[in-house]
């Protein structure tokens, strides 16, 4: 007797993935958190009467360090995103589901990238 292919993953599957999901949904709004706690505090490394020309590097400095913040922030928020977006995909049963191929995404890549939409054939085509 031949074994159909299967069209989607079980409830069992998705609850085991929905698990993942929402841990690291956990620890992603943990570290965004501390990315946006980090970018609304001033940042003052005493260096207020040290020369005029220090403080223009330290402000330069700060500047860019602030940027990267926004940077890693702007990720993770996507990322937080994105991770929402694959628990409403596993309450519509469509979790780990292609949107090229149609096809099951593999389990190793889904606990690799849990937020994947894409299975590496597809990945693949299009880089």
């Amino acid at each position: 007797m031949e074994k159909a292919t299967k069209t989607r993953y079980s409830d069992s599957e998705l609850q085991e993935f929905k698990e993942l999901i929402q841990e690291k949904l956990r620890m992603a709004r943990e570290e965004f958190l501390s990315l946006t706690s980090s970018l609304s505090s001033p940042n003052s490394n005493g260096t207020e009467d040290t020369s005029g020309t220090y403080k223009t590097l330290e402000d330069g400095s700060a500047t860019l360090e602030k940027e990267q913040l926004n940077q890693l922030a702007a990720r993770q928020k996507k990322f937080i995103e994105n991770l929402e977006a694959a628990l409403v995909r596993i309450e519509n049963k469509t979790y780990g589901i292609c949107r090229e191929t149609g096809k099951l995404i593999q389990k190793e890549r889904l606990r690799a990238v849990p937020h994947a939409t894409l299975s590496m054939e597809a990945k693949m085509k299009q880089s």
